[in-house]
């Protein structure tokens, strides 16, 4: 939920920031890395910021919704064609240790390190 008057959020387009106008009631959705690797990259996360402006105070309110820390988080099957399956299968606790470390970065390495280390054979996870 973004501040109807103050301006602040920008979005990275083509290589440039671009503001994000401030909208009465609006909510503005940001899809996550996950949901970019289970769309196999159908659906982007997009990198954005907020710079802080003068003239006057911004309010946001950010709520985040993350799958369970040992959730296998992978490209869904029906959306993978001909051997393209662009990202590789990860645990939800691997990845956000790994972001922690690479917090401001793109997101391009985290998957990448990921690729690299998917020997291991993960499975989706057992549900009731």
């Amino acid at each position: 939920f973004q501040d109807d008057k103050v301006s602040g959020l920008q979005l990275l387009k083509d290589g440039k920031w671009v503001d994000v106008p401030p909208m009465h009631h609006s909510i503005v959705i940001n899809l996550g890395d996950q949901l970019e690797v289970i769309t196999n990259g159908k659906y982007k996360s997009v990198e954005h910021r907020v710079i802080a402006q003068s003239d006057g105070t911004r309010m946001s309110i950010a709520s985040f919704y993350n799958p369970g820390s040992d959730a296998v988080i992978y490209p869904a099957p029906t959306l993978i064609e001909e051997n393209n399956e662009v990202y590789p299968k990860f645990v939800f606790e691997d990845y956000m240790n790994l972001y922690a470390g690479l917090k401001f970065q793109a997101k391009e390495p985290r998957f990448e390190a990921f690729k690299e280390s998917s020997n291991v054979n993960l499975g989706p996870i057992a549900t009731v």
